[in-house]
């Protein structure tokens, strides 16, 4: 059995080390029966993937796992039992599945070859080809860096779903959000905040989103029905061999087509403001104005999702990991109070925020970091 070493120091962290011990062994037992075998060091399970749940999408419990066939090669497991998290594996099936058959795509989206699709004991689990990488993303040339990011994003823009047609045989499988609906989305965030203790300035800043928001939602509808991701950061594909490979299509769906260029780039505030910096220009230069309006009310939009997300995360953490979240909540209010001026977050604040984030993390956090994105 894999040595599990996780810190006590809340309920939180018990329940997930109790789910660890109940369902690695049975995951272990299932999968050496076709030829594979966890691997004992496991950074998906490390540090805060306790609290990994998603604001706006209804996530279930699976475990990512990795393990060596016979030959020794590495793969990647995604296994669960939960009803939930079966739902979202099966989802992500035929989201990659549906996606290669759009007749109105036209770019190719790569993915990690699955090798076996099993069902035994209540388990759903499947097993896909590791991508090796020579390089991380953030680890190439800022050249590279762009190319592949704005490539991979103009990939997402070249599927829209136009007639009607193309709407029913989405909506069978996708989610399709309209511009109402990430009114009331945001809305629940500003509910949330409200009720949760965070300060007059945070709920104030959020409540001034809203309105803008709310002011210019002919925007957020003139730029829908665009294939987007959700999650589209680094730690969701991999490059090998000059190709982008997408690891997580579950968090693919039709919306506002920059939702996800607005997850990208608030990822990018703390990792590479130069490359942010870049892909914004690329708007300003490239595309019409109304487009770079579209691109701001979706960061605001994110940018009240993830502070949301951590203040969700405040409640269940202690010690150490509350302080970090409180602090969380703090910078990314400071990123929306920018953005909401249209100017980016001082680079001073993010710098302190990096020195305090790296004091306060655990030692297993920073291990499961590593090489992440």
């Amino acid at each position: 059995m894999l040595k599990l070493n996780l810190m006590l120091n809340n309920k939180s962290i018990q329940n997930w080390q109790d789910y660890l011990a109940s369902e690695l062994p049975q995951i272990s037992y299932i999968i050496e029966k076709h030829g594979y075998t966890l691997t004992e060091d496991q950074p998906h399970i490390k540090g805060e993937r306790f609290l990994m749940q998603a604001v706006t999408t209804t996530a279930g419990k699976k475990l990512i796992l990795y393990a060596t066939n016979q030959a020794g090669k590495t793969v990647v497991v995604k296994a669960t039992r939960d009803w939930a998290g079966k739902q979202e594996l099966l989802h992500e099936r035929k989201c990659r599945t549906l996606l290669h058959q759009l007749n109105f795509s036209y770019d190719t989206f790569h993915s990690p070859t699955e090798l076996a699709f099993l069902e035994q004991n209540k388990f759903i689990i499947v097993i896909t080809e590791f991508i090796e990488q020579t390089s991380s993303f953030l680890d190439r040339p800022i050249e590279e860096q762009f190319s592949f990011s704005l490539t991979a994003l103009k990939a997402q823009e070249g599927t829209r779903a136009t007639t009607a047609g193309h709407i029913r045989s989405i909506r069978k499988v996708f989610n399709y959000r309209t511009s109402a609906d990430y009114l009331n989305l945001h809305t629940g965030f500003l509910t949330f905040l409200k009720q949760n203790a965070v300060t007059d300035e945070i709920i104030n800043l959020v409540f001034q989103s809203h309105e803008k928001l709310t002011q210019q939602q002919t925007y957020i509808e003139q730029y829908g029905g665009f294939l987007t991701h959700t999650d589209f950061v680094p730690h969701n594909f991999r490059i090998k061999d000059q190709t982008l490979y997408l690891l997580d299509f579950s968090s693919l769906q039709f919306g506002n087509k920059h939702e996800s260029w607005a997850r990208f780039l608030n990822f990018m505030t703390l990792y590479n403001s130069e490359l942010e910096t870049l892909l914004i220009n690329y708007v300003e230069q490239n595309r019409a104005p109304e487009e770079r309006e579209s691109l701001q009310l979706m960061r605001l939009f994110r940018l009240g999702e993830i502070i949301t997300y951590y203040a969700k995360n405040v409640a269940q953490s202690a010690d150490a990991l509350k302080t970090l979240n409180q602090e969380r909540v703090q910078f990314w209010a400071d990123v929306l109070a920018a953005e909401l001026q249209n100017t980016r977050v001082s680079r001073e604040i993010v710098t302190n925020y990096q020195t305090s984030r790296d004091q306060l993390r655990s030692k297993e956090e920073k291990e499961r970091q590593v090489g992440l994105h």
